[in-house]
């Protein structure tokens, strides 16, 4: 793997390599762009199949950042850090204090919240270390409440312009991983009468949603041929790929999950076969948008509202897709690009 043809095909300014022998931390901090302001993205702690596999990843995730943080119109640039290792080991505030440290040797370049395998917990022992973090119990804390209420209001936006009514109610939705976004989305369909029919890894998880929303339940292999109306990937990303395209038996693909697309080229697949995408980073961004609105000192009400607006972003979006005659993947890389490329333009002045 060449490191800086990685960097720069994907535009970022910023790669950090981080070790701290005494506790076995490795952890990659990736800084994709800051104009629009710092990079913020969370902490993801995986189990990595290799080196190259976990740098990947956090060259995607930050990409995707600093266009989510765009097209929801906040003053954030894009980041993301990934720690190699268990996420379900015990001893975890060595690793996250010697996580801290790194975040705060940048400066406030980067500031970093809890992801796929952190927790509030965690970002307190990176708060030991470094104010560059969000997410802080006691103040926004978990932000998964309000990606899936965002992403709720983008699958109701992708109803409206599919079906010409966002009403949910008897439409079926397969919704793959019942983490806390996973779980709390379903909560948001159930109460509007969706058919639910879901998956995931953990067999506990599974029989909760079972058990109190009345779900119905399929092996995660046969998720993607289920007969639905939506396909709501809230696992982990890159599950639309040239393996479980022609499976899909949806109208509609929308979900909590980063990275959905395995490949670009897979959004052009979609939209040659007729199925709209909600692209990730558009409806997801209830989650940056939590973190954004601690930072800001937002009231739960304004960030819940901000969140709402996923649904009238997705709508334009959407038009704009239609009437240029690309795919809804396309339309979003348009809409955060201009924002980035406008902004940029602005001349710095002295203060």
């Amino acid at each position: 793997m060449e490191i800086f043809d990685l960097i720069s095909d994907r535009g970022h300014e910023q790669v950090v390599f981080c070790h701290e022998p005494s506790c076995g931390y490795k952890g990659i901090i990736a800084i994709h762009d800051t104009t629009l302001g710092p990079a913020l993205g969370g902490t993801r702690f995986w189990n990595y199949a290799s080196d190259d596999e976990a740098i990947i990843d956090a060259l995607r995730l930050s990409r995707g950042m600093t266009y989510k943080a765009s097209v929801a119109g906040l003053n954030l640039g894009g980041g993301k850090s990934v720690i190699i290792g268990d996420p379900k080991m015990m001893r975890r505030e060595p690793i996250f204090r010697a996580h801290g440290r790194f975040v705060e040797s940048l400066g406030g370049r980067y500031i970093t919240a809890e992801d796929v395998g952190t927790s509030v917990t965690d970002m307190d022992y990176v708060h030991m270390e470094t104010s560059h973090v969000t997410g802080l119990p006691g103040t926004s804390g978990d932000p998964s409440p309000l990606t899936a209420y965002g992403t709720y209001r983008g699958i109701k936006a992708a109803a409206s312009a599919t079906f010409g009514s966002d009403s949910l109610r008897g439409l079926t939705v397969t919704v793959q991983g019942l983490g806390n976004v996973g779980y709390h989305l379903c909560r948001h369909l159930a109460e509007e009468r969706a058919n639910l029919i879901v998956t995931d890894i953990d067999a506990e998880r599974v029989g909760r949603v079972v058990d109190e929303l009345g779900a119905e339940e399929v092996a995660p292999e046969l998720i993607y041929s289920v007969d639905a109306d939506i396909y709501a990937p809230c696992a982990l990303g890159a599950t639309i790929d040239d393996r479980t395209i022609p499976q899909l038996r949806v109208q509609i693909v929308a979900g909590a999950a980063n990275n959905v697309l395995a490949e670009p080229r897979h959004g052009q697949v979609l939209h040659d076969r007729g199925i709209l995408y909600a692209p990730d980073y558009v409806i997801n961004a209830g989650g940056l948008i939590s973190v954004y609105g601690e930072l800001k000192g937002w009231s739960g009400e304004q960030a819940m509202r901000k969140a709402g607006e996923i649904y009238t972003t997705l709508l334009s979006l959407f038009e704009l897709a239609h009437d240029e005659g690309i795919p809804t993947y396309r339309a979003a890389d348009r809409i955060a690009e201009r924002r980035i490329t406008e902004v940029g333009r602005i001349q710095k002045t002295w203060v």
